[in-house]
């Protein structure tokens, strides 16, 4: 079953800025990663949050995003973030999050358009 439901996408000009969220309905948060989407095309990763207990995480970015996006978490509230900035049309995708390396079980993800 769907595990994650995201929230926050939007239409945005290019430079822009927009903050993600995404809730894990069950269970603890623990690691979480970032993917996006265009149509025709498979989940891109985008970025994770490695959870190493209940303080330390590590933070992985992919390359074209590194700099311009910031994830984070707030644990209490079972949620993750995506902080876009700088955004570029070629941001423009339906973005997910998901366990790691998991591509299956889906949330509804939410549309990121980038367009002035």
């Amino acid at each position: 079953q769907v595990q994650f439901v995201e929230s926050g996408g939007g239409l945005v000009q290019p430079g822009g800025s927009l903050k993600l969220s995404c809730v894990k309905m069950s269970g603890s948060l623990g690691s979480v990663a970032w993917y996006r989407q265009v149509p025709g095309d498979q989940h891109e990763w985008v970025a994770s949050i490695l959870s190493y207990g209940l303080n330390f995480t590590h933070l992985e970015y992919e390359r074209s995003v590194e700099g311009r996006f910031t994830v984070s978490r707030d644990t209490a509230k079972n949620t993750v973030f995506l902080q876009m900035t700088n955004l570029k049309p070629e941001d423009t995708a339906v973005y997910y999050c998901n366990v790691p390396g998991h591509m299956t079980n889906w949330g509804p993800g939410t549309q990121v358009t980038v367009s002035s």
